[in-house]
C-alpha cells in the first residue's frame, strides 16, 4: 500500500469562482506512482467546496446560477447578523456541495468521464488563497 499526501494552492477572487483543478490533481496522482487506488481531494474551510462537473462555460454558469437560486447572496442570514461578515450564503452553498471528492485511480490515472473535471468552487465574498489537500492511496 502506498500512501502519499500533496498540497495544491489556488488564488480566488471575491464571489463564486469555479476553478478546474483536474490537471494538477492528475499530475500529483502520476507522481504518487500507484496503479490502483483512490485520490481523496479536500478543501479546508466552510466557504469552499469540491465537486465534479463538465468544465464548460455554459454549465459552469448554470451551476453558479442554480446555487444563487438555492442560497441567494442577497437575503438575510443569521450568520451575517451574528458575525457581520456578509458571507452566510457562502457557508450554505459550501455545505450543499461538500468539502471533498474521492476519485478512483485505475492504471495510474484518475477515473473520470470524458467530460468530467474536478473543480474547486469558492463562494466567499473576499479573495482567498485556497489550499487543497490530496491524499493518494493504493498499490
Amino acid at each position: 500500500m502506498i500512501f502519499t499526501s500533496f498540497h495544491l494552492s489556488y488564488a480566488t477572487s471575491a464571489g463564486t469562482d469555479v476553478i478546474d483543478i483536474t490537471g494538477d490533481v492528475a499530475a500529483k496522482v502520476r507522481e504518487a506512482e500507484i496503479g490502483e487506488g483512490q485520490a481523496l481531494i479536500s478543501v479546508p474551510g466552510s466557504t469552499a467546496s469540491l465537486t465534479t462537473i463538465e468544465y464548460e462555460r455554459g454549465v459552469v454558469r448554470d451551476l453558479i446560477d442554480a446555487l444563487e437560486r438555492i442560497a441567494p447572496a442577497d437575503i438575510p442570514y443569521r450568520h451575517d447578523a451574528r458575525w457581520g461578515d456578509g458571507n452566510g450564503y457562502a457557508h450554505v452553498r459550501a455545505a450543499l456541495l461538500g468539502p471533498s471528492v474521492v476519485i478512483p485511480v485505475n492504471s495510474g490515472r484518475l477515473v473520470l468521464g470524458t467530460w468530467q473535471q474536478i473543480v474547486l468552487v469558492d463562494f466567499d465574498n473576499r479573495p482567498r488563497q485556497r489550499r487543497i489537500f490530496l491524499q493518494v492511496s493504493g498499490i
